[in-house]
C-alpha cells in the first residue's frame, strides 16, 4: 500500500460527519463555545450590561489594569480574551501555578519593545494570580505603574486578601458572580443548536428537563454545564432517524448527580422546605437533617435555606433559646463565605440546633397581636410624661413632666404608665429560659398594671402667651 493509502486508510476510521468543526475532535465543547464579544458573553449584567462601568471601559478602549476574582467557569479567561481582541491588545497568557519571575521578565520586555516600535498595546492575563508570591508580584508593578502592560489578574480567592495591597490599589477589582440556573439553560441551548461551534453539526433533540437539570447541578459554572452537555451527546447512540436524544436519565449520568424530584413543578420544591421547617419546630433533628440534605443534593441556594432556619429561630424558638437566633444568623454569614460544600457543615449545626432547643412562638404572637390591635383599634396617643422633652418650649406643653428614670430606682425598675392602655400583647412561656423571663414579668405587670389604673391625667398645658422663655 503506498504511503498516502495509510493515511488515507487512517482518516476513513474517522466517523464520518460532513458539517463537523475541524476543532471538534480536540478542543472541548466549552473552549469552543467562549464568546467572542460582549454581546455573546453570559451572565455579568451588573458589570457588563450597557451602561455599566466595564462595558463602558472596554468599548471606550480606557482598560488599566484589572482583577477578576470569582468562582470557577464564570467567564474570568474569556471576559480577558474579549478585552483584548475588543482593544486591539496582544494577548499574553501566564498561570500563577506554573510561571516563574524569568516568564514574567520575558513577557514584560517583549511587551516594552512592542509598545516601543509599534504602539500596540500588550494585555498580560494571569491566571491563579494569588499564587504568586510576594516577590513574582512585585515584578509586575512598574510595568504596571507606567502602561507597559494592562494586567488583567484572575483569582478563585479575594484579592484584597490574596494579592499584594501595591498590585490591589493599582487595580480595578470587579467579582464575577455564578451564573444562574436560567443563563446557562440559554448557554446549553445555544451550544446544542450552534452548527459552527457548538454541536449543531450534529441531530441533537434535549428535553428541557434534562438541561435545566444540568444548569442546576453545574452550580452556577458554565464550563461544567457545558462539558457535561457533550458527554451526553457525544456518549448516546443515535435512534434509527440519526437524531440523538438527551433526556432526564442521560444528563444524571452526564454530571454524575442524580436528579433528586424536588422542583420540577414547584410544589415539591415549597413541599420539601415546608417539611424541613415543620421537622425542625418539631423537634425532630433526623427528619431535619434528612429534608436539609435532600435540597443541598438539589443543589438549592444555601441563602434560602439559612434565611428559614433564621426566620425559624425566631419564630418557633424565641426567647426560649435566644441564642438559636445567635447561631442561624451565624450560619447565614459562614455559609455565604466559604460556599459550598463545606457551607452543609454550618448550616447543618444551625438547623440542629433550631431542632433540639426549646419552643416559643411567644415572639410572633405578641407582635402580630399588636399589630392587629394598632390596624383595627383605636391609635393610643404616647403619654404625655414619655413623650420628647428635649427642645425648646416642650416644658411648656407638658412633654416629660413626671417621668422616673428606672435606673434611678431599686432593681433598675419603676411602676409607671408606658402605654396609657391595660393590655397585654406578650405571654411568655414556661420553657428554657422564657421561664426566668415570665417570672419577671409576671412581677413587673402586676405593679405596672396598678399604675396604668391610678395614673394622674396630664397637666393641661399653659398658653403660650403665659410664663417665659
Amino acid at each position: 500500500m503506498a504511503r498516502d493509502d495509510l493515511f488515507a486508510a487512517a482518516t476513513d476510521a474517522k466517523p464520518e460527519i460532513p458539517s463537523e468543526p475541524a476543532s471538534a475532535w480536540h478542543q472541548p465543547l466549552a473552549a469552543r463555545m467562549r464568546p467572542r464579544t460582549l454581546d455573546e458573553f453570559a451572565g455579568q449584567t451588573h458589570i457588563l450590561a450597557p451602561g455599566q462601568l466595564l462595558r463602558r471601559a472596554i468599548e471606550a478602549d480606557r482598560i488599566q489594569s484589572l482583577i477578576f476574582f470569582g468562582p470557577p467557569g464564570t467567564g474570568k479567561t474569556s471576559l480577558a480574551q474579549i478585552i483584548a481582541r475588543q482593544t486591539r491588545s496582544k494577548f499574553e497568557r501566564l498561570s500563577g501555578v506554573e510561571s516563574n519571575v524569568a516568564d514574567l521578565r520575558r513577557v514584560l520586555a517583549a511587551a516594552a519593545n512592542r509598545l516601543e516600535n509599534t504602539g500596540r498595546p500588550t494585555i498580560l492575563f494571569i491566571d491563579e494570580i494569588h499564587r504568586f508570591n510576594k516577590a513574582q508580584q512585585d515584578v509586575l508593578l512598574p510595568d504596571v505603574e507606567s502602561g507597559v502592560i494592562r494586567l488583567i489578574g484572575a483569582t478563585t480567592h479575594n484579592p484584597f486578601f490574596f494579592v499584594n495591597s501595591p498590585l490591589v490599589s493599582r487595580s480595578q477589582i470587579f467579582e464575577l458572580k455564578p451564573l444562574s440556573e436560567e443563563e446557562l439553560y440559554q448557554l446549553l441551548q445555544r451550544a446544542r443548536s450552534d452548527a459552527e461551534r457548538g454541536l449543531g453539526y450534529l441531530k441533537v433533540e434535549a428535553d428541557e428537563a434534562a438541561l435545566r437539570h444540568l444548569a442546576k447541578l453545574s452550580d452556577g459554572d458554565a464550563r461544567k454545564a457545558l462539558n457535561s452537555l457533550e458527554v451526553a451527546a457525544l456518549t448516546t447512540e443515535p435512534g434509527p432517524d440519526g437524531v440523538i436524544r438527551i433526556g432526564l436519565a442521560t444528563a444524571e449520568q452526564s454530571i454524575q448527580r442524580k436528579a433528586v424530584v424536588y422542583d420540577g413543578d414547584e410544589d415539591a420544591h415549597y413541599d420539601t422546605i415546608s417539611a424541613f421547617i415543620k421537622s425542625m419546630r418539631g423537634s425532630d433533628p433526623d427528619a431535619t437533617l434528612y429534608w436539609l440534605a435532600k435540597m443541598i443534593h438539589a443543589g438549592e441556594d444555601p441563602r434560602f435555606l439559612t434565611r428559614r432556619i433564621v426566620i425559624c429561630a425566631a419564630e418557633d424558638v424565641g426567647l426560649a433559646d435566644p441564642m438559636a437566633l445567635v447561631l442561624a444568623q451565624a450560619a447565614h454569614q459562614a455559609a455565604e463565605f466559604i460556599g459550598w460544600p463545606e457551607a452543609r457543615i454550618p448550616i447543618a449545626e444551625a438547623a440542629l440546633y433550631v431542632a433540639t432547643a426549646n419552643k416559643s412562638n411567644s415572639t410572633i404572637t405578641a407582635i402580630d397581636a399588636a399589630l392587629e390591635d394598632v390596624r383595627s383599634g383605636r391609635t393610643l396617643a404616647v403619654p404625655a410624661h414619655l413623650q420628647d422633652a428635649n427642645y425648646r418650649g416642650a416644658q411648656r406643653l407638658g412633654h416629660g413632666a413626671g417621668y422616673q428614670y428606672a435606673h434611678e430606682h431599686p432593681e433598675h425598675f419603676v411602676a409607671q404608665d408606658y402605654l396609657g392602655a391595660l393590655r397585654h400583647y406578650y405571654e411568655p412561656t414556661d420553657q428554657g429560659v422564657e421561664k426566668k423571663i415570665k417570672e419577671r414579668v409576671e412581677k413587673w405587670r402586676a405593679l405596672l398594671d396598678r399604675s396604668k389604673v391610678h395614673a394622674p391625667k396630664p397637666a393641661a398645658a399653659r398658653p403660650e402667651s403665659e410664663g417665659g422663655a
